[in-house]
């Protein structure tokens, strides 16, 4: 897979009718919201798309609002939710590049930021392996979502 085509891209408008066609199969889509759902980039809110060659095959939010505070101490942290792959792009290797290009993101648009956190459902191992493989270290702190206790998993930025 050449990964030099892939890219982190702040969503514009241009992106709406392909993230709306994203689907994913009922076993992930438990754990996650479809972009479409939750694409409204309000304060604090900055959706992401992973693009390959112009083509959105992911999707995912960076926040950086009060709602940090529920996941890290830290003021310099940034929450990362709605992580996708369109189901039709998936295997491909999108979701590790697109994480592996998160440091980068960070470093460029958030220079304030040193640190991004994320909940992954305990049930979700798939999440977990591709989370830790990319850089996210488990920061044992534990919350309880709607389908049960979550890890709190963390990536420092450097």
């Amino acid at each position: 897979m050449a990964y030099n085509q892939v890219s982190l891209q702040r969503y514009n408008d241009k992106y709406q009718e392909a993230l709306a066609a994203f689907q994913l199969p009922g076993e992930q889509a438990q754990f996650t919201a479809m972009p479409a759902e939750v694409l409204d980039a309000g304060p604090g809110r900055h959706p992401i798309v992973i693009v390959n060659d112009e083509e959105p095959v992911g999707f995912f939010i960076l926040h950086t609002s009060e709602r940090v505070k529920d996941y890290s101490e830290n003021p310099g942290a940034m929450l990362l939710t709605a992580l996708s792959i369109n189901h039709v792009e998936q295997g491909k290797g999108y979701a590790k590049k697109g994480m592996l290009l998160l440091q980068a993101l960070v470093k460029e648009q958030f220079p304030e930021y040193d640190e991004v956190v994320l909940a992954v459902n305990h049930k979700n191992l798939p999440a977990q392996n591709l989370y830790e493989k990319v850089g996210f270290q488990d920061t044992g702190r534990r919350r309880e979502g709607k389908l049960g206790e979550q890890l709190v998993y963390a990536l420092y930025v450097s």
